[in-house]
């Protein structure tokens, strides 16, 4: 049995097209694994904190001489981090907001991007210092955008600065095992809930 972690990053409920891809993906996985338990983190919802100084010398600080204080400032950090370990499977869903991911979703990555916990960073080796801690797991990344042309070799892909560095994110962490669905072009007036629904069906039963 597998544990699911869904991250839902959108700022939208009702009217979500990454949050309804997310509903189709637990739907589909749980016809085909239905003991599979899963985890919501609503990051989109819910506030999740910029780092401080405090946070910075806390995570820096080896555990043993953290006070009352720097383990305060760690520990929804260290929540989201327990959440991530446990978790077999991580799905991420998520829109495209100005070319990259919402704030949101940026704030939770540097909650859980930290040193010791998720990657260790070695000084002997400044072209290849990343060491990720986090193995043995799959993420699947759906992602929404409102225009067309940001695939490989379309007009706007040098304008994607979301699906390389959520890639670059989980491998800095230790996650290799990384497929993505894209669903572009929402934002044209075209109906585009059965197109998402089909995408994401298709990368579970590949």
């Amino acid at each position: 049995m597998s544990k699911l972690l869904v991250i839902n990053a959108s700022a939208r409920k009702e009217r979500s097209l990454s949050r309804y891809m997310a509903n189709v993906f637990v739907e589909s996985w749980k016809e085909k694994y239905p003991h599979d338990g899963i985890t919501y983190r609503e990051v989109g919802q819910e506030h999740i904190p910029h780092v401080t100084e405090k946070w910075i010398a806390g995570a820096f600080k080896p555990t043993e001489l953290r006070t009352a204080e720097d383990i305060e400032a760690l520990r929804l950090s260290s929540q989201l981090i327990a959440e991530l370990k446990e978790a077999d499977v991580i799905v991420v869903s998520t829109p495209m907001y100005n070319w990259s991911v919402p704030s949101a979703l940026k704030a939770y990555i540097d909650q859980v991007l930290r040193v010791n916990e998720t990657v260790l960073i070695s000084k002997d080796n400044p072209e290849n210092p990343y060491t990720g801690l986090l193995k043995d797991k799959k993420v699947y990344l759906l992602m929404v955008r409102g225009n067309n042309g940001y695939e490989p070799g379309e007009f706007y892909e040098h304008m994607d600065f979301q699906t390389n560095y959520l890639k670059t994110v989980f491998h800095i962490m230790g996650i290799d095992d990384i497929e993505h669905v894209a669903l572009n072009g929402v934002g044209l007036g075209q109906e585009p809930s059965k197109a998402a629904a089909d995408k994401v069906r298709q990368l579970i039963n590949n």
